[in-house]
């Protein structure tokens, strides 16, 4: 890739603003614009935002904590288009001036048609022809730039630039847990971007704060390595040492963290040989902690009366295991058992136990996860 592509001259940290400060249920403003000002004033100038974020509440908080306070030319502003609200084509237009109204400007930077991936999303993005909606809001100037984010698989998204290589650019899952991950891939995503030529902007670098929150256990080769070096640097780190990227983003919701990441990007060290080395001991540690060992082969699902899914508590406990972040374990668990049944209401019958080739103890296991997200 050209050295002088899109997003070149943008320095490799940006302010994510899903998860802001909450005061009350609701964004605390001040704060917000704190950490604005902390990460202004280190020049780093690129905030990605959302129609559907907070409620559409975080569009808001850009327009209060950024648009109102700093010059328009001095500040990237990313937004979404949600596909899986459109139920009509005029619905895209609405969005689009609902997202600049919120925000208080005249254009944004970089719109991205949200989240595509199999189902709702890319369908609907044909059906609507959101393709050619986002490239006709840049011929009116309502956007600069326009590209899409992507949770699904390498094959998918090659097929997405070979049919649509107008598209500018790609926002990505990538960090060290998913980069060789199976269900996530993010290497050979990143892969197929490099070779349509088209810069990445990666999102979730910390995995939604997981790869600061480790089980020190597994954290040990990082920790024994540079013990004044935070979890989450690793990982900012790790993710912004790519090349062909727009931006690092990092869902920042308190100003100690703002603090880390400008500390740790600032005077930017790419991830050297030796730190990789011990990102890869961490790697490891991550896939062999595995406290409940379910394969998901859904034997144990079929009988159950309760309909619990028992492989996907069993994972959502796995991962807790790893990166003991209960916030995301709880919000995942009730997910989970929406519509289906809760680990409390297992009845104890023991058809699950009969059919499991592992030969899991599954009853024992859903009363500890009961104890635990419920």
């Amino acid at each position: 890739m050209d050295k002088n592509y899109l997003g070149s001259d943008i320095k490799n940290l940006g302010f994510g603003l899903m998860r802001l400060p909450m005061k009350d249920d609701v964004i605390d403003i001040e704060q917000t614009k704190n950490m604005v000002d902390a990460f202004m004033a280190k020049g780093f100038n690129y905030f990605d935002t959302a129609y559907v974020y907070i409620g559409g509440t975080s569009e808001v908080a850009a327009r209060e904590a950024i648009v109102k306070r700093y010059p328009r030319d001095s500040f990237y502003l990313a937004t979404k288009l949600a596909m899986w609200e459109v139920k009509e084509p005029g619905d895209m237009e609405k969005q689009l001036e609902t997202s600049l109204s919120r925000a208080g400007v005249d254009y944004f930077d970089f719109y991205l048609i949200h989240s595509l991936q199999t189902g709702i999303n890319i369908e609907n993005t044909d059906k609507f022809n959101a393709w050619d909606f986002v490239l006709n809001a840049k011929k009116e100037g309502k956007v600069k730039h326009v590209g899409f984010s992507f949770h699904d698989t390498p094959e998918m998204l090659d097929d997405l630039l070979t049919k649509h290589p107008e598209m500018e650019f790609v926002q990505l899952q990538i960090n060290y847990a998913d980069w060789d991950n199976e269900d996530v891939q993010s290497r050979k995503c990143y892969e197929v971007c490099m070779k349509h030529d088209k810069p990445v902007v990666i999102m979730e670098p910390v995995k939604g704060g997981s790869l600061a929150m480790m089980h020190p256990s597994i954290a040990k080769p990082m920790t024994d390595y540079a013990p004044d070096k935070s979890l989450a640097s690793w990982a900012i780190r790790y993710a912004a040492s790519l090349p062909g990227l727009i931006t690092v983003l990092s869902g920042m919701s308190k100003e100690d963290q703002m603090q880390d990441n400008l500390t740790t990007m600032e005077n930017f060290v790419p991830i050297s040989d030796e730190e990789k080395e011990v990102i890869a001991k961490v790697v490891d540690g991550i896939r062999n902690t595995k406290s409940i060992p379910c394969t998901a082969c859904k034997y144990c699902v079929d009988d159950c009366p309760m309909q619990i899914n028992i492989p996907e508590l069993f994972s959502i406990y796995n991962s807790y295991m790893v990166y003991n972040n209960m916030h995301a374990a709880k919000w995942a668990y009730n997910e989970a058992t929406k519509e289906r049944g809760k680990a409390s209401e297992c009845l104890h019958c023991g058809m699950c136990e009969s059919h499991c080739p592992q030969h899991i103890s599954i009853i024992e296991n859903l009363e500890k996860i009961a104890e635990l997200f419920e």
